[in-house]
C-alpha cells in the first residue's frame, strides 16, 4: 500500500509500504477513507520534534473495516468506523476512568513500528477499545465526512479544552489560538453554553470561523496587548475560563493572565519551543486553575457524534483544502506558510 512517511524537515514523502496484517487477535485492518494532516504534525515537518527517517505519520483517520481478528467482538468487515488518535485497550484502569491518553499498552498512530494515519490503510490494535462504529450510510455522505473526520482529533480536543476549564452555561470564555483546535474549543464552548466567547486570534479567515462557531469578539493584538483587550472587554475582571491551544510560553501566560480570579484555564496546546512556563506565585495569588492536557478523544467522540450527526454542530468548517494522497506533501506546505488552516486527505 501507499503510506506518508517523513524523512527529515521538511522532507515528506508518498511511498509504498508493507500493508497492515492482523498480527494480533485482538486487530484490526481498517481500510482509510478520510485523514487530515494536524497542527502537531507540522512540530516534526519544522523539526522541532525528532523523528525516524522513514517513520509513518498521521493520527486522523476514518475508515472501512476489512479484516478483524478473532477476538474482535464489536466490529466485522463493512463497518465505517472513526479512529480516535490514540489506541486504547478499553479495559485498563485509565480507560474505565476515560483517560484513554494513558492507557499502558496504549500508543499514538505514527509511533515507529506502527502504521500513520496518512496512508491507504492501517492495522488497529485494541480495536474494541479504540474503534467508534459510525452508522454505515454516513460514509456516502461527502457533505458530512470532514465533520465525523475532526472527532479524531481536533473537536475532541478542543472540547476537552472547554471540560477542563470548567465552561458553563453564561460564563465568559476567552480561546488562545485561531487554529483548528481552538476554532473548536469556541464551538464547544458555545455547545457547552458560554455567555460570551472571545477568540484571540489575527487571521481574518480563521476568526470568521470562530464567529461562525459562537465567537462574540475577536482580539488580534498579542502578548500584554492582548491581555489590555480583554480586560477591556470584561471590565477587567478577565474569562471566567480560558481555553489555550497553542503551546507557547507566551500563549500560556497570556492564557493564565486574562483568566479571572477564582477562573480556570484548559490547555490543549502541545508544549513547543520552551517549556511553556506559568507565573505559579500569579495563579496561586489569584486562586487561578490550570487543568488539561492530552485529550481523550475515546472518551469524548460517543458524546460529540449524536451532534454531528443531527447538525448541531459542525466542526468539519475547519477544513479548508481537501488533497488525495499524492497531494499530502503539498497539504503539508499549506499549512506550514499558513496558506490552509486543516487540510483534508481523501482516498
Amino acid at each position: 500500500m501507499r503510506a506518508t512517511v517523513i524523512h527529515g524537515p521538511n522532507d515528506i514523502r508518498i511511498e509504498t509500504v508493507p500493508d497492515p496484517l492482523v498480527r494480533r487477535p485482538t486487530d484490526a485492518v481498517v481500510r482509510v477513507v478520510n485523514a487530515c494532516i494536524c497542527g502537531s504534525d507540522l512540530w516534526a515537518y519544522r523539526g522541532v520534534a525528532a523523528r525516524v527517517a522513514g517513520q509513518r505519520i498521521g493520527h486522523e483517520f476514518l475508515g472501512v473495516v476489512e479484516e478483524t481478528g478473532s477476538e474482535v467482538r464489536g466490529f466485522k468487515a463493512g463497518d465505517f468506523v472513526v479512529a480516535p488518535f490514540v489506541w486504547s485497550d478499553g479495559s485498563c484502569d485509565f480507560c474505565r476512568e476515560g483517560l484513554h491518553t494513558s492507557c499502558p499498552q496504549g500508543g499514538f498512530w505514527g509511533e515507529v513500528g506502527s502504521d500513520g494515519g496518512q496512508g491507504e490503510a492501517v492495522r488497529v490494535p485494541f480495536a474494541d477499545g479504540t474503534l467508534v462504529p459510525l452508522p454505515k450510510e454516513t460514509a456516502g455522505e461527502k457533505k458530512l465526512l470532514p465533520a465525523l473526520l475532526a472527532l479524531s482529533d481536533v473537536m475532541s480536543t478542543g472540547h476537552h479544552a472547554a471540560v477542563s476549564a470548567g465552561v458553563g452555561p453564561g460564563d465568559t470564555v476567552a480561546v488562545v489560538g485561531d487554529g483548528a483546535v481552538g476554532l473548536c474549543g469556541v464551538l464547544a464552548a458555545h455547545r457547552l453554553g458560554a455567555g460570551r466567547i472571545i477568540a484571540l486570534g489575527r487571521h481574518p479567515a480563521r476568526t470568521d470561523i470562530a464567529r461562525t462557531f459562537g465567537a462574540t469578539d475577536v482580539v488580534a493584538e498579542r502578548g500584554q496587548e492582548a491581555i489590555q483587550a480583554v480586560e477591556e472587554l470584561t471590565g477587567g475582571r478577565g474569562a471566567h475560563a480560558v481555553l489555550e491551544a497553542v503551546g507557547t510560553e507566551e500563549s500560556m501566560r497570556t492564557a493564565v493572565s486574562i483568566a479571572r480570579d477564582g477562573g480556570a484555564v484548559g490547555y490543549v496546546g502541545v508544549p513547543h519551543g520552551g517549556s511553556a512556563a506559568v507565573d505559579i506565585r500569579q495563579m496561586f495569588n489569584r486562586n487561578v486553575t490550570l487543568s488539561g492536557g492530552v485529550a481523550p478523544a475515546r472518551a469524548y467522540i460517543p458524546e460529540l457524534l449524536p451532534d454531528v450527526l443531527s447538525g448541531a454542530i459542525d466542526p468539519g468548517l475547519v477544513f479548508d483544502r481537501t488533497v488525495g494522497l499524492d497531494g499530502v506533501p503539498d497539504g503539508y506546505r499549506a499549512m506550514d506558510d499558513r496558506s490552509a488552516l486543516k487540510v483534508r486527505i481523501a482516498l
